[in-house]
């Protein structure tokens, strides 16, 4: 790849990309490792401190929203400095084999609180070890969705990538669901304390492996991608003008802002997924891993439809179709149970609740393969208007909205634990009731609530302007680009 010099600076000049299958699978396991195994053991964190070691609602919600969004602030930092990493090993693979141990440590120790904690102290753990969990993994994250964009380059071969981790995430979520409800939290364990340490070790081990196995397999591939001149100035300098840039331009804008608004809702209502499944569906927490199969499932629908929905439709269409689904999980059958129309619990509940998430899953797959895969379309925008590659700051910023919102939706969810007046005490009895109106305004919150908040995404995503006629412009534009002079 030659080097071009232009007022905004050196630049690479585009070539095609194709990794080959056995790349790709390699790579997908950083992705087993991240949503498959982290994000699944996280989804714990929160019914953990809160129903079963009591901590106040608000302040487990405090605690999970600082360590967000510390994170998100971490995301620009990390990704500015692996767009400007040189080694043998290429931009991105020293901060991926950096994070894996640590990441390791940090998620065993946050499933492992010292007993007799009071309060306080059971916040300032969860907050630190939050903190340093979430933290490492951006360290990993970021670098490692910058590669996938970085290994191919064309508008459909982008796609094949995000479909290969998103699989990979997949298995490995149901490897998380699998083992922790049918060996750490069996016959009602999820309301006992005793299965959470083994769980939280158990994940570290395969976030390790995972992580491990991936940066191994794509080490060659990733050595040989171009690695653009470095900026001269450290980073701090360098800092404030990238970001400045990359939201100069209007395309990050509206991918960054309507995933912001649509992470709170998903913050808000994954955090009270559990209590809404145990205390007014009234499942049995053995039951919860079905749940979280049909959901999945369709989350593998999604992933391996939206490839062939993209020969027929545009990205943005793809994504927009995925938002209705999600919404719809979030209505339907919580207005059907407000209402008495519809309001099984037990067994009976099961069926309509799993059908619920696997529309769901669909809607997050055809999201998760999209979205991503126009965000590396905008960053070939921003090459071609500003004259560098920002994929680093590009899915930095995609990590920085779903977190820092995340953190806020999960911080409303605490929050609101506390205001329908939550019993403290319920959470770790088995078979617990909860009022008929604390379970009305759980739900309310849970779902509708949620729903409308993504509404205000959609009509803001809903201007995003890339579309496959407007990416190949972009694409023989910078293939045009004359080389630099030696």
């Amino acid at each position: 790849m030659s080097i071009m010099e232009d007022p905004a600076g050196p630049v690479a000049t585009q070539v095609e990309h194709k990794p080959p299958t056995l790349v790709k699978l390699f790579y997908s396991l950083g992705q087993a490792a991240q949503s498959g195994g982290f994000d699944a053991a996280i989804a714990f964190v929160f019914f953990y401190y809160s129903a079963v070691l009591g901590l106040s609602g608000a302040l487990v919600g405090a605690a999970l929203a600082v360590s967000l969004a510390f994170d998100a602030v971490v995301d620009p930092v990390v990704g500015s400095w692996s767009d400007n990493i040189k080694s043998r090993f290429g931009r991105r693979l020293p901060l991926m084999m950096l994070s894996a141990p640590l990441i390791a440590i940090s998620v065993g120790l946050l499933f492992s609180p010292p007993a007799g904690l009071d309060q306080m102290a059971l916040f300032g753990w969860l907050a630190v070890m939050s903190v340093a969990a979430r933290s490492f993994i951006s360290l990993f994250n970021v670098p490692y969705i910058a590669l996938g964009a970085e290994m191919a380059s064309d508008y459909a071969g982008r796609t094949s990538v995000v479909v290969y981790r998103a699989i990979a995430g997949i298995c490995a979520g149901v490897v998380i669901n699998a083992v922790g409800y049918s060996v750490f939290f069996a016959n009602g364990a999820l309301q006992k304390p005793e299965g959470y340490p083994g769980f939280g070790w158990f994940a570290a081990a395969l976030v390790f492996v995972c992580m491990t196995l991936c940066c191994l397999g794509v080490r060659r591939y990733a050595a040989a991608l171009p690695q653009p001149d470095q900026v001269p100035h450290t980073m701090w300098r360098r800092l404030p003008g990238e970001v400045a840039e990359i939201f100069s331009n209007r395309s990050f804008r509206v991918l960054f802002i309507s995933a912001v608004v649509v992470f709170v809702a998903i913050g808000l209502n994954a955090s009270l997924n559990n209590h809404a499944h145990i205390f007014v569906w009234r499942l049995k927490s053995e039951q919860l891993q079905f749940i979280g199969y049909a959901y999945l499932f369709g989350v593998l629908l999604g992933v391996m439809g939206a490839p062939m929905l993209q020969r027929a439709m545009e990205k943005k269409d793809i994504v927009m179709l995925g938002f209705v689904l999600l919404i719809g999980n979030w209505v339907v059958l919580q207005t059907l149970l407000l209402t008495g129309a519809y309001a099984p619990v037990g067994d009976a509940a099961l069926l309509p609740i799993q059908i619920n998430a696997f529309v769901a899953g669909i809607g997050v797959g055809l999201v998760s393969v999209a979205y991503p895969s126009m965000m590396g379309d905008a960053a070939d925008e921003h090459e071609h208007l500003f004259g560098r590659r920002r994929e680093g700051l590009y899915f930095s910023g995609l990590g920085f909205a779903g977190k820092a919102a995340t953190g806020l939706g999960v911080m409303v969810a605490g929050i609101a634990l506390d205001l329908i007046r939550f019993p403290e005490d319920v959470g770790r009895v088995v078979g617990a009731e909860l009022p008929a109106d604390v379970q009305f305004r759980l739900v309310l919150i849970w779902g509708p609530v949620a729903a409308l908040i993504s509404l205000i995404a959609m009509a803001i995503f809903a201007t995003y302007s890339i579309t496959r006629a407007r990416h190949g412009e972009i694409t023989r534009a910078l293939r045009a680009r004359p080389p630099a002079a030696d």
